[in-house]
């Protein structure tokens, strides 16, 4: 008997992130030189002290199960850490601790839609939210942030594609992969969009310690108190505290969509690992010296790269303002190279010039490819010099 699996499977595309960051590791297994620019994590370890706390907790009997929905203590740190950081109240029940921020966007969509139910999401998006939508019944619908406006979309555009069927709006900023961060004023119409359409906002706000020049970061619930009762923030320590492994996110917001995500979360992953919540009160409890080193890293990174890159034919590239990722327009050099689009330029790139980049075709945005910074600066160089000559061999 042949195996029927379910439809809503068969839908599915794969992280086109994590199939360029497996294939590099394929490569480089077989002795190539691969740099990989594909990743989507911190080059650096987790600071000591976080894990000297999960070793501490671990010694001291800390491995059984936690409450569904996150133990209390840590719930406090991360009520104190968004009253400091946004100046904004909630109380324990209007938050979930989830295993990472991705687990915390699912777990809110398949509480939060029905079939049909329609959610907006702007383009370039991360690759999981249309997914995740589809897999809860949901439809997405895309709106397109033009690169002339910052790949930032209008409250004009957001206000053409809403319908009788639209749920929810996914602001993501600063945004992967563009690393473009809304203004306070640019947060505020589209919010005033939101607030006349009874839309709930879903902010993305994982990479919000990933900021530089004179960009801010703003939740666009700290704008009102009706737009903090319609927002539910997502975020978590995996980018701030280079903790992508540990799997630790939260969500925050009304204390009745909270409740039914930690409902849903005791039938699927009993609560988050243990170990790693006691971690994470050391993270938001402890020195946060480690995450502004790494800040200014990615910062001294991007000062140095973006200019190289956009010195290469064929490529012109905005300079992004947070998170760690540079998003280049390579729709020209991808011609010149012979190739047929980005898919092709960027899978040549990877098997001739040993360099590993996402092509945007699985942000939305098929002209652009994405490159991570988040490798040290001698890769980073040699890896847009080979770019370079390659662009340049093949013109």
């Amino acid at each position: 008997m042949e195996i029927q699996l379910a439809s809503r499977v068969g839908a599915l595309t794969p992280s086109s992130t994590l199939a360029i960051t497996a294939k590099a590791k394929e490569l480089k297994a077989q002795g190539k030189d691969v740099i990989g620019l594909g990743a989507g994590e911190p080059d650096f370890n987790t600071p000591q002290h976080i894990i000297d706390a999960a070793v501490k907790s671990m010694n001291e009997g800390f491995t059984k199960y936690t409450p569904s929905g996150g133990l209390p203590e840590l719930k406090k740190e991360i009520a104190a850490k968004l009253k400091v950081d946004q100046g904004l109240e909630y109380q324990l029940n209007e938050i979930i601790v989830t295993s990472g921020a991705k687990h915390g966007l699912y777990t809110l969509f398949q509480v939060l839609l029905d079939e049909g139910d329609e959610v907006i999401i702007p383009i370039p998006y991360w690759v999981s939210y249309p997914e995740q939508v589809k897999l809860a019944g949901g439809n997405p619908v895309y709106v397109e942030g033009l690169e002339q406006n910052n790949f930032k979309i209008t409250p004009e555009q957001l206000k053409e594609k809403v319908t009788d069927k639209t749920k929810a709006v996914i602001i993501n900023s600063p945004s992967n992969p563009t690393g473009m961060v809304y203004s306070r004023e640019e947060l505020k119409a589209l919010g005033d969009v939101c607030l006349e359409n009874g839309l709930l906002i879903i902010s993305d706000e994982i990479y919000e310690k990933l900021i530089y020049g004179n960009a801010e970061h703003i939740s666009i619930a700290e704008l009102s108190e009706e737009l903090k009762k319609q927002t539910v923030i997502i975020n978590g320590v995996s980018k701030s505290h280079s903790m992508t492994g540990w799997r630790i996110g939260y969500a925050a917001g009304d204390s009745k969509i909270i409740k039914a995500m930690t409902d849903l979360a005791s039938h699927s992953t009993s609560n988050p690992t243990t170990p790693a919540q006691y971690a994470t009160i050391a993270a938001y409890a402890g020195s946060q010296d480690a995450v502004e080193t790494m800040r200014k890293a990615f910062e001294e990174r991007l000062e140095i790269i973006h200019g190289k890159l956009n010195e290469i034919p064929g490529i012109s590239c905005i300079k992004p303002q947070g998170a760690f990722y540079l998003f280049p327009n390579v729709k020209e050099a991808a011609l010149m190279t012979g190739c047929k689009d980005v898919d092709e330029f960027a899978e040549v790139l990877l098997t001739e010039a040993n360099v590993a980049v996402v092509p945007g075709s699985g942000f939305g945005a098929p002209d652009y490819m994405r490159l991570s910074y988040a490798t040290s600066l001698e890769q980073l160089e040699e890896a847009i010099s080979r770019i370079h000559q390659f662009v340049e061999s093949k013109a």
